[in-house]
């Protein structure tokens, strides 16, 4: 006759499955916050604390280092630019956009999807359908155009890429209203006699703050690898101001004979979109309860 332990049954095996995801999903929450925290430490203290050279102006005869030579942990690239300090300096550009235009778009967009339910009608539609104009274009082919028009800078392209972000945000805010207006404790505020605003800030808020907070997540990603797509069209950041798009672009000319060049910015963009992804959906998982 077999004989089960007090420990294996006392832990069936759909209990330890699920403590196993949820031990899973804990490691890649702290390992993926734990890389963004370092990303940005090193992006905005490095160039401050590290003994790094500038990005721009380097020498010309000391081209196409490689890794590991004097005074360049990463090499330099053709035009004799420290590599690592160009790195740096370009995941700044990067995260600045993406803090700036996921901030934006949560404040703009998640309030207007948050008013819309409450006003309600006339004001719910007019809201609605002129952020779904937006929508109705392909996103890409809206930022570059507006990049275009605008023109290479690091505030328009911020402006640039709001603009398709300001939409997809309220899309999510409005639907995780409406699924918080149907719950009876907002009905109880609402019969109390306070007024919407004090409803909306004091008990809407709170709730759709989690799935808010884990679109901005997936939305960093999403805006930085759209911002290096536009800086390696040349409608993004500037050259010499180094960008991992622009990065990427100046290295591909010189491919076959320096293709470290490539893999770096290459790296960091993998990483940073890799990170945000994998801790926006353990915010999701949180949020679901899965």
């Amino acid at each position: 006759m077999a004989v089960t332990s007090p420990a294996s049954a006392a832990t069936p095996p759909t209990a330890r499955a699920t403590l196993w995801a949820k031990f899973q999903r804990r490691i890649a929450t702290w390992i993926s916050a734990g890389v963004i925290a370092f990303l940005l430490i090193i992006c905005f203290l490095g160039p401050f604390v590290l003994p790094l050279p500038p990005p721009v102006g380097g020498n010309v005869l000391d081209s196409a280092l490689p890794p590991g030579s004097p005074g360049h942990l990463l090499g330099t690239d053709v035009n004799g630019n420290d590599v690592l300090s160009r790195l740096i300096h370009g995941g700044r550009s990067s995260l600045t956009v993406g803090v700036i235009v996921n901030i934006i778009g949560l404040a703009v967009g998640g309030t207007l999807g948050a008013i819309a339910p409450y006003l309600g009608g006339r004001a719910d539609t007019l809201i609605m359908r002129a952020l779904d104009v937006l929508i109705a274009f392909p996103s890409l082919v809206l930022v570059i155009v507006l990049a275009q028009v605008l023109g290479p800078s690091l505030p328009n392209t911020i402006l640039a890429l709001t603009a398709f972000s300001i939409p997809a945000v309220a899309r999510v805010s409005r639907a995780s209203t409406l699924k918080v207006m149907s719950m009876p404790y907002l009905q109880a505020a609402e019969l109390s006699g306070s007024p919407w605003w004090r409803v909306l800030f004091r008990h809407v808020a709170p709730n759709i703050a989690p799935q808010l907070a884990n679109y901005a997540m997936l939305g960093m990603a999403l805006v930085v690898v759209t911002e290096g797509a536009l800086s390696f069209l040349g409608l993004g950041v500037p050259p010499p101001q180094p960008s991992w798009g622009n990065m990427i672009f100046e290295a591909q000319q010189s491919l076959s004979a320096t293709p470290l060049l490539v893999l770096w910015p290459s790296l960091a963009l993998l990483v940073t979109v890799l990170a945000f992804n994998l801790l926006g959906e353990s915010i999701r998982d949180e949020v679901t309860g899965r």
